[in-house]
């Protein structure tokens, strides 16, 4: 096994971990009473809406839980493999909360409250009575060691000091090992098992897969609309005015010219509408040269400056290419229209088979993906690719915004790009 990953902060951070671990401990305690109540009131039915209620906040729990694990582990946070909530009625969101596999693993590790409390108390409360008690040897705090033992002499107070520090060298001694147990063993509780963590998968695929059939359809419907309403109208109106020249052209062939004349503006605006359907399809640019080209030359039209930074050794493949473009196109469209901002930046690299695409700008924040929104949009492109999106955007800002798509890389190049556009 791996070192234990917590050697990686110092103590003084993993002295802070062990208390914010402590204090969930002690919330998951508090919640045990209310989980027992409502498992009870089930009988009754009326319990159901509580079942749902404590359902939710233990979830919460649990996962924050593994948010903190995760800052002690070298492979990040524990993943959560809970079958999703249904909408609908109390009996159907009440039966998937109690026969969720994952429900009962966290009630496993709700149970075993008191044995990590304890666990992550001994060293805790070793150095916290070493601070205190050399705080006191110090003067710094109180008149009376926990309202017991008053020192008469400075020297007395100074005689404190020994224990203190042998107190306090103690508890940071037991540190590793005990987080290093506590760790192991919640791990074990918390983690899913392989036949939960399947069938979140696939419950996830499914969705991502019913998403992009979504946006296809919504694609193709607004590339049959672009094509009805622009070339196809223009092309109809040229055959017509085509049509009226061949009719007059002996009797009128000023009138006539004038309809030609007509006719090859009306095919100048048509082949204009194509191409700009197609770089709406997949632009040119992108095809000839790549996603370093085609963002490069996205930056040089922005009305913002943007920073742009890439470190790529190949290209990824074109289905790849393209969403990465888009999204990287819609966040760029999003900062000018809804972030105020002045300045943008865009980084992209690849590593451990991920493309990894940050885009920041010194906007008002506030960004969410809500329903229909255009971030909303761009999570499910990357969905298809089974890729993420985070967003990070406080109110006031900035916003900076990851993606993340897993792909490997073709064609090696011979030197990464960074220009200023």
């Amino acid at each position: 096994m791996a070192t234990a990953p917590h050697h990686r902060a110092g103590r003084l951070t993993t002295l802070a971990y062990l208390f914010l671990l402590l204090s969930q401990n002690i919330s998951a305690l508090l919640l045990l009473p209310l989980v027992l109540a409502s498992a009870i009131l089930t009988l009754f039915w009326i319990g159901l809406p509580f079942v749902i209620l404590t359902g939710i906040l233990l979830r919460t729990l649990a996962d924050s839980q593994r948010r903190t694990l995760g800052h002690l582990l070298p492979k990040g946070p524990i993943p959560s493999a809970y079958r999703p909530i249904p909408p609908g009625g109390l009996t159907r969101r009440g039966t998937t909360i109690i026969t969720d596999p994952g429900t009962w693993k966290d009630l496993l590790w709700l149970i075993a409250g008191t044995a990590n409390i304890t666990l992550i108390a001994i060293p805790a409360a070793l150095i916290g009575h070493a601070i205190y008690q050399l705080l006191f040897a110090l003067g710094l705090a109180g008149t009376a060691l926990y309202d017991s033992y008053t020192p008469t002499t400075p020297l007395d107070q100074l005689i404190l000091l020994a224990p203190s520090a042998l107190l306090l060298t103690l508890g940071l001694l037991l540190l590793p090992p005990t987080l290093d147990i506590y760790i192991r063993f919640n791990r074990l509780l918390l983690s899913p098992s392989e036949k939960a963590r399947l069938t979140a998968r696939v419950a996830h695929l499914a969705t991502s897969r019913a998403n992009t059939i979504d946006s296809q359809a919504s694609e193709i419907r607004r590339i049959e609309r672009d094509l009805h309403d622009g070339a196809q109208a223009r092309l109809v109106a040229l055959g017509m005015h085509l049509g009226m020249a061949e009719q007059i052209v002996e009797q009128d062939p000023r009138t006539a010219r004038s309809m030609l004349t007509e006719a090859r503006e009306t095919t100048r605006h048509a082949l204009t509408e194509l191409r700009d359907l197609v770089r709406g399809i997949h632009p040119p640019v992108l095809v000839e040269r790549g996603l370093d080209g085609a963002v490069h030359a996205l930056a040089l039209t922005h009305h913002l400056p943007i920073t742009v930074t890439i470190d790529l050794d190949g290209r990824p493949a074109d289905p790849v290419e393209s969403a990465a473009y888009f999204a990287i196109a819609e966040l760029l469209t999003n900062t000018a229209k809804h972030a105020h901002a002045t300045e943008a930046w865009i980084h992209i690299n690849h590593g451990r088979d991920r493309l990894v695409i940050t885009i920041t700008d010194n906007g008002t924040g506030g960004a969410a993906p809500t329903p229909g929104s255009g971030l909303a949009g761009i999570g499910r492109r990357l969905d298809a690719f089974d890729g993420t999106m985070n967003i990070t955007s406080p109110q006031g800002g900035p916003t900076i915004v990851t993606l993340e798509i897993p792909c490997a890389l073709s064609s090696p190049k011979t030197s990464p790009s960074s220009a200023r556009d």
